[in-house]
């Protein structure tokens, strides 16, 4: 893959036309086989995680070939920016249907104790992202 080409893949991953807007499903949880919010969109999370992954192997090759240090950086700024669209996503899942859900808890006393759980979690996760 050549600059412009990574540089088009990222821009298509970015791009708020292709948002993967927040789908409401089941209920959530830590375990395997447990639908999630991002459940719904699985295979395009996975598809673009597919291309930033050619992008970063990319860039390696780019690396080997001792290609010039300003063109790998605008590579490596194009696969950073692909992942923080995949994080802003996910975040977006997250508070579409884990939050949202703890807010549907039908046991007042539970609903409270649920919301704050699953927004510190989400601020938490955010904050992780801009370290």
């Amino acid at each position: 893959m050549d600059i412009s080409q990574a540089t088009a893949a990222a821009q298509a991953d970015t791009d708020p036309g292709t948002s993967l807007a927040p789908h409401l499903g089941a209920e959530s949880g830590g375990e395997s086989g447990a639908v999630h919010g991002y459940t719904a969109n699985k295979e395009a999370y996975l598809r673009r995680l597919k291309r930033i992954e050619g992008q970063v192997r990319g860039i390696a090759r780019m690396v080997d070939e001792d290609k010039y240090c300003i063109d790998i950086l605008t590579q490596v700024a194009a696969a950073t920016k692909a992942l923080h669209a995949v994080s802003l996503g996910l975040v977006e899942e997250h508070i579409g249907h884990c939050v949202i859900g703890a807010a549907a808890e039908p046991d007042a006393g539970l609903r409270a104790q649920a919301v704050d759980a699953k927004v510190k979690e989400a601020a938490e996760a955010i904050g992780r992202l801009l370290r």
